[in-house]
C-alpha cells in the first residue's frame, strides 16, 4: 500500500492515464487526475475506489502551457504536502501521412504535447521532489513502441517517443543525487480508444492493412502501479509491455 503518497497522472480523463489513475488509487495513493477536460477528469475521479484512505481528484491543465503546470504542482503541494509520482502520459498523434502532408502547424502541436509537455511537467515534479522533505521521488514517462520502431507516415509521433527516451536517461541521471528515479513504460497496442481502429486494420511496412491483436488496458495500469511502488534503491529504466501477437519485433 501507499497511504499518504501522491501521484500525478496527466492524460488522466480516458484510456491508459484514467486506467493507471485508478489503479494508483486503488492501491492507495492519492491521486490527481489531469487532462484539458474537467469533466472528464471529474468522472474519472467519482469511479476511483481507494484501497487505503487515498483522495482521487481530477485538476484541469493543458500541460502544453507553463503557467498552467506550475499551478497544477502548486495546487497539489497545498492540498497533500508533497508528490511523490509522476506519470507523464498524455499525448498527441497525427493521421499516418508521410513527412511532405504533414503540416508544420500540426508537428508543431504533437511536439507540444509529447515532448514539451512532458518536460514541463518533468521540470516541476523534479522540482519540486528535489525541495521536498523527504526528498525525492519518481519520474515515469509514457515512451511507446514508436520510441524503438515507428509505424508508416508516423514521423511527428516517433521523433517525439524516441526524443522522450533521451529525457528518460537524463532525468535518470540528473536524479541520483536527489533521490528522484525515473523510467519509462514502452507500451504496444492496450485496447482504448485510441487503437479501436485495429479491428479494422490498421497500415503495416509493406504497403498491407491488418488487424493487430490488442491487451487489456489494465495490464499497462498494473504495470504503472508497480514501477511507481518501487522501493527508492529501485527503478524499472525501461519497461515494454505489449500485446504478444502484435507485429513489433517483426515489423518490416
Amino acid at each position: 500500500m501507499a497511504s499518504g503518497k501522491t501521484a500525478i497522472v496527466t492524460g488522466a480523463g480516458t484510456g491508459i492515464g484514467k486506467a493507471s489513475a485508478l489503479a494508483l488509487a486503488a492501491a492507495g495513493w492519492n491521486v490527481v487526475l489531469t487532462g484539458r477536460r474537467q469533466e472528464l477528469l471529474d468522472k474519472a475521479a467519482s469511479e476511483a475506489k481507494s484501497g487505503d484512505g487515498g483522495k482521487a481528484i481530477g485538476i484541469a491543465c493543458d500541460v502544453t502551457d507553463e503557467a498552467q503546470v506550475d499551478r497544477l504542482f502548486e495546487r497539489v503541494v497545498a492540498e497533500f504536502g508533497r508528490v511523490d509520482f509522476l506519470f507523464n502520459n498524455a499525448g498527441a498523434g497525427l493521421p499516418g501521412k508521410p513527412i511532405d502532408e504533414i503540416s508544420v502547424a500540426d508537428w508543431r502541436r504533437v511536439v507540444e504535447v509529447n515532448l514539451t509537455g512532458s518536460f514541463l511537467c518533468a521540470r516541476a515534479a523534479f522540482g519540486q521532489m528535489r525541495k521536498q522533505n523527504p526528498q525525492g521521488g519518481r519520474i515515469v514517462n509514457n515512451g511507446s513502441i514508436s520510441a524503438y520502431a515507428p509505424r508508416p507516415g508516423s514521423v511527428a509521433y516517433t521523433a517525439t517517443k524516441h526524443a522522450i527516451t533521451g529525457l528518460t536517461r537524463t532525468l535518470a541521471l540528473d536524479g541520483r543525487p536527489f533521490g528522484i528515479a525515473c523510467g519509462q513504460i514502452d507500451i504496444g497496442n492496450a485496447a482504448t480508444e485510441m487503437t479501436a481502429a485495429m479491428a479494422k486494420g490498421v497500415p503495416q511496412a509493406n504497403g498491407t492493412l491488418a488487424v493487430e491483436p490488442t491487451m487489456n488496458v489494465r495490464h499497462v495500469a498494473d504495470a504503472v502501479v508497480h514501477m511507481a511502488s518501487l522501493p527508492p534503491d529501485a527503478n524499472i529504466l525501461f519497461m515494454t509491455v505489449m500485446a504478444t501477437n502484435m507485429p513489433f519485433v517483426g515489423r518490416g
